[in-house]
């Protein structure tokens, strides 16, 4: 079981190892998601690219958060 604060803060707290390569991620300032599956059209990420995969200097699309701000969704993709 989890505690909330590593449910919270950041989900993998910084540690890219410990998410899967399908992992879903969501923006903890505007809630985007970002979607492996999907990648990311505004900064040309192709489907099928992991969030650990992302270039370092990748932002989220929307509100320009650092990926450090992103959250593990425990829910799979609809």
């Amino acid at each position: 079981m989890s505690t909330p604060q590593a449910r919270f803060e950041g989900s993998y707290l910084g540690d890219a190892a410990r998410l899967p390569d399908d992992a879903r991620l969501e923006c903890k300032i505007c809630w985007w998601v970002y979607d492996p599956q999907q990648g990311d059209p505004v900064w040309q990420i192709q489907p099928g690219t992991p969030f650990t995969a992302l270039p370092s200097h990748w932002r989220c699309p929307q509100c320009d958060g650092d990926a450090a701000q992103f959250m593990v969704l425990d829910e799979p993709a609809a």
